[in-house]
């Protein structure tokens, strides 16, 4: 029976993750992931396609406060703003609102990634819903994820990737919120719906991926892997390779390391 394996959470969109054993869904998605970003002076997000070294931006959550740490950089301690400075911020076409986090926090990831930017925190009322051709709600909603709250990938479709691969590669190239053991290559892929604990989550589309997953995240380095050889057949639909599954919660509530998965549909 698929079962959860793991369990992450990304506070900082194209920053380090972290392990979760247990995980709050609130209305965007695991609690606090990609609740904050990195943005330009006008607004545009900036990720590890442009700039890897995100990827070695470490961060720790501990009652209302958000610290970072990078390599030759002090630590950096924030109490996060839910209130104050709202900047426009843009993610992939869509316009969303930002709580700036202050000058210190701007210097800070300006020093570390050698460009001016701004990190903001995603406004605690604004509604950003998740795209209506794939949303099985009008309520539906994420954060600053790139367009759906959770992203669930397989064990298994990892070890038939690296079996192809001329290195293997680890799970966090491709950043998913939920890890599920147990199942054969790819089964995600047709899962409809699934059902852990009390909570349903619709599996609605298959994840694109781009040069994120090009990145080695443990210390920035990039190359050609893993796309090259997903090009070669997991171009399923559109132009680029799909690896995971974007998933849609129906509900607040809590996953946990472990937990089964049944699939529903």
């Amino acid at each position: 029976m698929p079962y959860i394996s793991s369990l992450h959470v990304y506070p900082i969109k194209s920053c380090a993750g972290h392990d979760l054993s247990r995980a709050e869904l609130d209305v965007r998605g695991i609690h606090n992931d990609r609740s904050w970003m990195v943005v330009t002076e006008s607004g545009s997000f900036l990720s590890q396609r442009s700039h890897p070294a995100m990827t070695l931006i470490q961060t720790a959550l501990d009652d209302g406060h958000l610290s970072v740490s990078a390599p030759e950089m002090d630590d950096l301690t924030l109490e996060t703003k839910n209130e104050g400075d709202t900047r426009q911020v843009e993610i992939w076409g869509d316009l969303c609102e930002g709580v700036d986090q202050g000058d210190a926090a701007a210097a800070w990831f300006s020093t570390h990634l050698n460009t001016a930017c701004r990190l903001v925190h995603f406004k605690t009322d604004f509604v950003r819903p998740v795209d209506p051709d794939y949303a099985p709600r009008t309520t539906d909603q994420v954060g600053f994820a790139d367009g759906f709250p959770l992203l669930l990938i397989s064990v298994a479709s990892l070890a038939d990737l690296n079996v192809r691969l001329p290195e293997p590669i680890r799970m966090n190239r491709f950043r998913p919120n939920i890890v599920v053991a147990d199942c054969p290559p790819y089964s995600e892929d047709t899962w409809k719906q699934i059902r852990v604990g009390d909570l349903l989550l619709d599996v609605v589309k298959p994840c694109g991926r781009c040069a994120t997953t090009l990145v080695e995240q443990e210390s920035g380095s990039k190359g050609n892997e893993p796309l090259k050889t997903l090009a070669t057949y997991r171009k399923l639909a559109g132009p680029a390779p799909v690896f995971g599954q974007n998933v849609v919660h129906q509900s607040e509530g809590v996953l946990e390391t472990g937990m089964v998965v049944e699939i529903i549909d």
